[in-house]
């Protein structure tokens, strides 16, 4: 019997069986989450941009994080990656409690992320930008570095993985070219593919079809579903509800900072709450000639 790893389809198929006797509701606890925030909140004069109660991300799964403009969803990464500072609060990655710690360690230990605006280095190539991406490198050690010898084997391993991340991605023939030289969508591809160089555990992708083709959007979709294939944690923020239905295992929703649902996707659609935040509590009110939402008395007579 073949393992998980070698049938199509049985990661993601796996994630959502252990998902399945979870809870619809905001904070539910996961049978095996990889990542559990609590308390987390983050100010910005007098705008409470994130206030987080409990949240738990699923290891395995696919986890979408959605939420209308300025929901709190891209600080709240910030925040878990340590790009940012939150006010107070504590979360965890593997049991580990990683409040504060600085991107560079927690990319070590097997946390990633993309951003909305990607962070190529215009003036390396593509190779090099992937070299970038490999953890534990013997070369970059300061004396380890003036005798090739202790390097050059692991030098050439990464290049070798490089590669092959590279074809995977379709970008194997840009491999000598400048990162600045690639198309908006070519350097969504290479942003991703070089996260995978750290081997992460989890990677987590902001926003990852702005401003992508319909074309290539689709080849993404499938990428994002390989990792979860090969036993990434992925966790996502995206404005596209299609493509939050078409991958998403379970779905995380923000509005005014903090989380006021949680479920499947089929669930989350259809969640009262959920299209409130994105239309308006009254999107299907009755509206009087001022264009005021009529609200009922208590005998049930609109007023």
């Amino acid at each position: 019997m073949p393992s998980n790893d070698t049938v199509p389809g049985a990661q993601g198929e796996a994630a959502r069986a252990a998902l399945a006797n979870v809870e619809a509701r905001p904070g539910a606890p996961k049978p095996d989450p990889i990542v559990i925030a609590d308390h987390v909140r983050r100010s910005f004069g007098g705008l409470t941009a994130v206030n987080v109660e409990h949240v738990e991300i699923q290891r395995g799964a696919i986890t979408a994080l959605i939420g209308p403009n300025g929901a709190g969803k891209t600080t709240f990464f910030n925040l878990i990656t340590g790009f940012d500072d939150a006010d107070e609060g504590k979360w965890s990655f593997n049991g580990r409690q990683v409040a504060g710690m600085a991107p560079y360690r927690l990319a070590r230990i097997g946390m990633v992320r993309t951003f909305q605006l990607t962070k190529a280095l215009s003036r390396m190539t593509v190779m090099d930008n992937m070299r970038l991406g490999a953890k534990g490198q013997t070369g970059e050690r300061f004396f380890a570095a003036i005798f090739p010898f202790l390097w050059n084997g692991q030098e050439k391993s990464i290049a070798e993985r490089a590669m092959g991340l590279l074809e995977r991605f379709n970008l194997h023939e840009k491999v000598d070219d400048f990162a600045g030289s690639l198309s908006g969508g070519q350097r969504k591809l290479l942003e991703m593919a070089r996260a995978l160089m750290a081997n992460p555990e989890l990677i987590m992708l902001d926003e990852p079809m702005a401003g992508v083709n319909p074309a290539l959007k689709q080849s993404l979709l499938g990428h994002i579903k390989t990792m979860r294939e090969e036993g990434t944690t992925v966790l996502f923020v995206e404005h596209d509800m299609d493509m939050v239905h078409d991958i998403s295992d379970w779905v995380i929703v923000m509005a005014q900072g903090s989380v006021i649902a949680e479920g499947p996707p089929d669930a989350v659609m259809k969640d009262q709450a959920v299209i409130d935040a994105y239309l308006g509590a009254h999107h299907d009110a009755q509206l009087t000639e001022t264009g005021e939402a009529l609200t009922e008395s208590a005998d049930g007579d609109p007023r």
